[in-house]
């Protein structure tokens, strides 16, 4: 098998690199914009002793993708830079400032769907048999986007669900690899609803321990009395919107902004790692740590302050649900997964292509949702406001349309008025009336 990721030059490739060793891969293609980082990478994987297969980097996108059975797309349009200035202009208005969610998570979308649709173009043009497995966020609008031209051949995938089942497992003492569990929800806006052992449903004892409650992250991000009234487990993200009070202020209050951290932190890696490629993977491998030790920062100040437990910090797990995912496919033997996908008929309320995050049967075929329980009204109507917003930002990336944008971030439910949201716009150079509409 041949996989080409784009974004070949992204911080977490080594990852996938990683897992990909006796997994049936003849050839990684390498395509990225900035041959600096791509060329860091390339020395990263040289330096990593994991077996892997062949690697060679793609001088355009048609190279990547020609010949290619999957394709991986990680790209991050506008780099690092770009992200802080996402984050500073909602901050500006007191807003949330994160990537994937709230006013933050609309401006990623609106600049990187027409990209992520070209790209979607290119594959059905260049290498139409290929899967395309999305990590790009926002994840959810980006795979929705993709699908508009791949249909289901693109399948995104993310780390926060399947870290939070296997942390929920062992604090229910169980073994993550042997149970079975209900995730729904969209992509970043998810719960965890079941959780069973042989049968034996584990989520209600989990839920009345507050001791081990208190032993996983998520436990300790949304505390005990508020999981119990939630009844479900919540994915780490939602503690934007149960706690937007105190995590705006925790940001506000921080020296500076993810962003401005990742972009100051990865910087110097890629500077240093061009000097010494001979010393490529030791320094990523340094900077990996640090940033798994710094992840959600925000939440876990907002919530106490405490540290991340070691488990948790050897980095992503997005790269072992691709492979999973990738091996399913190829192998045509099926797997149960939680992925991003198109909705069909699973949640009633919403549209047959929208996609969900939600528990998948997959194999030769590609990925389909198992029927789920329907959400509880408090779920699905934030899933409902957040699709709204989605579908809006799709429309604007695809349309050009500012009131479309204007849209998208004003029904974003962490933006509290229609007046903020077309100052955002403004900030950022999408002010409604300055193009089509």
């Amino acid at each position: 098998m041949r996989l080409s990721i784009l974004g070949g030059g992204g911080f977490r490739v080594p990852l996938v690199y990683g897992a990909l060793a006796g997994g049936g891969v003849s050839e990684v293609t390498l395509y990225d914009t900035d041959p600096l980082r791509v060329g860091v990478i390339r020395s990263v994987l040289a330096g990593q002793g994991a077996g892997g297969p062949a690697v060679r980097v793609a001088h355009d996108l048609d190279d990547a993708l020609r010949g290619a059975d999957f394709v991986f797309s990680a790209i991050r349009v506008g780099g690092t830079a770009g992200r802080v200035r996402d984050e500073r202009t909602a901050l500006a208005e007191g807003l949330l400032g994160q990537e994937t969610t709230g006013a933050g998570g609309v401006l990623y979308g609106l600049r990187t769907v027409p990209v992520a649709l070209r790209i979607a173009e290119r594959v059905r043009a260049v290498a139409p048999d290929a899967w395309v497995i999305n990590f790009s966020n926002p994840a959810g609008m980006v795979t929705e986007a993709m699908a508009e031209v791949l249909g289901g051949r693109v399948i995104g995938i993310c780390d926060s669900p399947v870290g939070l089942v296997r942390r929920a497992a062992r604090a229910a003492g169980a073994d993550p690899d042997a149970v079975r569990y209900d995730y729904l929800g969209l992509n970043h806006l998810g719960w965890l609803r079941s959780l069973t052992l042989d049968g034996t449903e584990l989520l209600p004892g989990l839920l009345a321990d507050p001791a081990a409650l208190a032993s996983f992250e998520e436990g300790r991000l949304f505390g005990a009395t508020w999981l119990r009234a939630l009844g479900a487990l919540p994915n780490e993200y939602l503690h934007y919107y149960y706690f937007r009070r105190e995590t705006l202020r925790s940001a506000r209050a921080a020296d500076e902004t993810r962003g401005e951290f990742l972009a100051r932190q990865q910087d110097a890696f890629f500077t240093r790692a061009a000097r010494e490629p001979e010393a490529a993977y030791a320094l990523w491998e340094a900077t990996r740590r640090e940033r798994e030790e710094t992840y959600l920062a925000d939440g876990r100040a907002a919530s106490g302050g405490w540290q991340r437990d070691a488990c948790d910090l050897d980095g992503g797990g997005y790269e072992r649900v691709a492979l999973a995912l990738m091996r399913a496919v190829a192998r045509d033997e099926p797997a149960r997964l939680v992925l991003n996908v198109r909705n069909g008929g699973t949640v009633a309320a919403l549209p047959p292509d929208a996609v969900i995050e939600t528990v998948c049967e997959v194999d030769g075929a590609g990925a389909r949702p198992l029927p789920a329980a329907p959400p509880g009204d408090a779920e699905l109507g934030l899933m409902l406001q957040v699709k709204a917003v989605e579908r809006a930002v799709v429309e604007a990336a695809r349309t050009g349309s500012r009131t479309a944008a204007l849209r998208a971030l004003a029904l974003h439910p962490l933006v509290d008025s229609p007046a903020v949201a077309a100052r955002v716009l403004a900030r950022a150079g999408l002010e409604p009336g300055a193009g089509r509409d």
